[in-house]
């Protein structure tokens, strides 16, 4: 079975200045894929295909542009693997399973360099290096990590806030976990805990907590020095200080981006620790809500905590998790009123307000938690599809 393994590296200068180069000639190559067939798409002429735009790139436009020459000085599979990421995009916008492909932005560092298995010794993975092509042995930061005699399918190298990462997927034997099934379990998911279970288990809000909200506030601050920094910069004319000053905006960039990387850390973190504790107890199915999570974050009052929360990337974690551990994953529809049925009788109270964090019911006086009640119905849900 194929896996993924994501692990920091260590570059040297040298090693540092090759991606960058990489990364940068891939991001030109993909935002001048997207720009050429904006522009067949707007004039309702024929799609430009990955092939035939790498075709007429390599024959025709740098052979006649003596200034593109730097897109030669990489890898050709890397460009090629850059516009196959462009088609790849606009078919999804073909087949309306996403929107029109937008630009890579340098800021935003959303860009992996590809380097291809040319040899056999590529892509050698030692217990505390790693042989990239066109790179030579990069150093690991963590030792031990991923499986010394695993075979490599491909790897990416990215960059983000100053800091490098490798991410490898290979072909390895996945463990299975043995334990016997137990009862199937309902999980509620919300913005005052951040999964509720049928068993009686509670995640808490991480977003809630000391730690999280002192770098929330700290990032205030340095996005506020930013601004303040971009500010100044129009001010001056003298091109000396300028230059100065852009460095300067520069230092204070890779401090908010850190900031914005750790908060994203402790938050994936948390998401795949709940997920290990859920999938360990081995259920024999586990059921969810199919969240309009695009709909949720169209609120304007609660996009910024649903964005927080993670919801998209549990689900997709624990999906991939129950597969490996034979547990079947159910999906109840989204109009599904888990919240407002009783999980007792099954009467159904219409006029529940989201301010109603203790569920009474009018029929048979249970009271029970608002979020235990909705996980427990889930858990009895009758109608559901597989994921």
């Amino acid at each position: 079975m194929k896996k993924a393994y994501k692990i920091e590296i260590k570059p040297t200068n040298e090693q540092k200045q090759k991606i960058h180069q990489t990364i940068g000639v891939s991001r030109f190559i993909y935002n001048f894929y997207i720009a050429r067939n904006k522009e067949v798409y707007e004039k309702e002429e024929k799609f430009v295909s990955g092939i035939d735009f790498s075709k007429w790139l390599n024959n025709e436009y740098v052979p006649n542009n003596q200034d593109k020459v730097w897109i030669k000085e990489v890898s050709s599979k890397a460009t090629k693997q850059a516009i196959m990421n462009g088609e790849k995009a606009f078919k999804k916008f073909f087949k309306g399973q996403s929107r029109f492909p937008k630009f890579k932005k340098k800021k935003k560092q959303d860009v992996k360099s590809y380097f291809p298995k040319n040899n056999k010794t590529d892509w050698t993975i030692e217990r505390h290096r790693v042989k990239v092509p066109t790179l030579g042995w990069v150093r690991f930061k963590e030792f031990g990590y991923i499986p010394v005699n695993s075979m490599v399918k491909s790897g990416t190298i990215s960059q983000k806030s100053d800091r490098y990462y490798v991410s490898i997927l290979v072909e390895e034997e996945i463990k299975v976990n043995d334990k016997a099934f137990s009862k199937g379990i309902g999980i509620d998911v919300g913005l005052r805990d951040f999964a509720i279970c049928s068993n009686g288990v509670t995640k808490k809000n991480i977003n809630k907590t000391k730690k999280v909200k002192r770098l929330e506030k700290k990032l205030k601050r340095e996005q506020r020095k930013l601004s303040r920094k971009y500010e100044s910069l129009k001010l001056r004319n003298k091109k000396e200080k300028g230059e100065a000053a852009r460095q300067n905006i520069q230092k204070q960039v890779v401090k908010v981006q850190k900031l914005h990387q750790k908060l994203g850390n402790i938050r994936t973190d948390y998401v795949n620790k709940t997920v290990n504790e859920i999938v360990k107890q081995k259920p024999s199915f586990i059921t969810i809500e199919d969240l309009n999570i695009k709909g949720m974050m169209k609120n304007r009052h609660l996009a910024k905590a649903v964005s927080q929360q993670k919801f998209y990337e549990f689900r997709t974690n624990l999906i991939s998790k129950a597969k490996h551990n034979d547990i079947e994953i159910r999906l109840a529809d989204r109009f599904y009123a888990s919240s407002k049925i009783c999980s007792c009788c099954g009467y159904t109270k219409k006029d529940l307000k989201l301010s109603d964090r203790i569920y009474k019911c009018d029929n048979c006086n249970t009271s029970i938690d608002r979020d235990l009640n909705a996980s427990i119905n889930l858990a009895n849900a009758k109608k559901y599809k597989i994921a």
